[in-house]
């Protein structure tokens, strides 16, 4: 059953925060009937999602529907609990939170973000801004269902809800992590039910969500999808199916970005990575071949204990980089040749591994350079582009050559935040 429960107030909210889960590797299901045969919509899916259509229903009315759907939807298996808001804050915000919290039990609090950063919407203050004006100026106020008055965050809770609302803004946020938990912990146990978090950024969610989990308070995310988001990604593992195959990523990136990206998942437990010394590639013939012989046995007698597998070019650490304009003087090359070599000796360990390991089904590779010796050593004619996974990263199948059809992520080595990487890796998992 889906680790993951997300009520809804209508079905277009709950189909924009599925494709959130989607592009962050997760699968995720809009349930639009509630019945007996269910388990086969769900039973695969890590997330389900269920509208109430209850934005402009009367209050009480809008109560049942989520008390009710909660009741039913919850499993055993359920791990992250999300109300689904509007972003503009439209409809009944404070009843359907309190129906979800009535219906899992008086232990539970709520933890609402309602920014979405990457569409304008942010609290600071205790206000929402819609790129940059006051949500009551925007056109969200004249909505002739569900007008809004006022931009303050906490006023519209504290009218709707019958439990106690508190804030906690930015002063806090900048303290840190530890602060916004121990501020959690203290606020819940003052008898709020409800807190409500100042967001601004990507960055503010991912600190809620880590300070919410650290508070060991079993709590639900309200917001209009990219907290529930966040949340997903710390606390659920995406379901992968013994036959979808393994991920084979290749990173000949060189700068601080590629870094922050492997650094953020290279402590995960499933991933065997392994460092391709790239001194070794351009000293001689003789090194180079052993270091891409070590680099291919190491993951071959591996490849039934893991799914991913990361080659890492040692020059990702700053103080292991080759320098090129020293070595080309030495070896009287030009860097443009020592660079082709390195790109060629990754994409040779790639061939040799891809032959080696048939359950390998998709491959990431960052940096173009890497990217292009790689399909060039495949006799890749093109990529058949699908879909853009994040900025910069795109999302597509080999087409020509012994691999046509291998999945592919390309992304530039500058590309995305920390969590780039993260990101299309549970992307690669669940399209393969």
């Amino acid at each position: 059953m889906a680790q993951c429960l997300i009520i809804a107030d209508d079905l277009t909210g709950a189909n924009a925060t599925g494709v959130l889960l989607h592009k962050a590797g997760y699968s995720a299901d809009t349930i639009l009937n509630i019945t007996p045969d269910l388990e086969a919509c769900d039973k695969n899916s890590d997330c389900i999602l269920y509208p109430t259509d209850s934005r402009s229903r009367p209050a009480t009315e809008a109560y049942e529907r989520v008390f009710n759907a909660t009741k039913q939807l919850r499993t055993k298996d359920t791990q992250v609990f999300a109300k689904r808001i509007d972003s503009t804050l439209r409809g009944n915000l404070g009843q359907e939170t309190d129906a979800m919290l009535d219906a899992l039990g008086k232990e539970y609090v709520a933890l609402v973000a309602p920014c979405f950063p990457s569409s304008g919407r942010i609290v600071c203050g205790g206000y929402m801004l819609v790129n940059s004006i006051p949500l009551h100026k925007t056109s969200a106020a004249n909505d002739p269902k569900n007008p809004i008055t006022t931009p303050s965050v906490e006023s519209i809770f504290k009218n709707q809800s019958k439990y106690h609302v508190a804030s906690i803004n930015m002063n806090i946020l900048v303290q840190g992590k530890d602060a916004v938990t121990k501020e959690i912990i203290h606020l819940v146990q003052s008898g709020n039910r409800i807190l409500l978090f100042d967001c601004t950024t990507d960055d503010d969610l991912e600190l809620i969500a880590s300070a919410g989990i650290d508070s060991h308070v079993p709590f639900i995310t309200v917001g209009p999808g990219p907290f529930t988001t966040t949340v997903v990604k710390k606390k659920i593992v995406p379901r992968v199916k013994d036959d979808t195959g393994s991920v084979l990523i290749v990173i000949g990136s060189v700068n601080a970005v590629a870094k922050m990206q492997v650094d953020e998942v290279i402590p995960a437990p499933d991933i065997y990575a392994i460092t391709l010394q790239t001194n070794k590639l351009v000293a001689d013939k003789t090194e180079r071949n052993n270091e891409i012989n070590l680099i291919v046995n190491q993951i071959i007698e591996n490849k039934a204990k893991y799914k991913v597998f990361a080659i890492i070019g040692s020059g990702i650490e700053s103080n292991k980089r080759v320098d090129l304009n020293k070595l080309a003087a030495e070896q009287k090359r030009t860097v443009e040749e020592l660079s082709e070599i390195i790109n060629n000796a990754f994409a040779e360990s790639v061939i040799k591994i891809l032959e080696k390991n048939k359950e390998i089904k998709a491959i990431y590779t960052s940096g173009g350079d890497i990217t292009v010796a790689v399909c060039k050593a495949l006799n890749v004619t093109c990529i058949k582009l699908h879909n853009e996974v994040l900025p910069l990263a795109a999302y597509g199948e080999l087409c020509g050559g012994a691999y046509s059809g291998l999945k592919i992520i390309t992304k530039g080595g500058m590309a995305g935040d920390k969590y780039a990487l993260k990101d299309c890796i549970s992307y690669l998992k669940t399209h393969i």
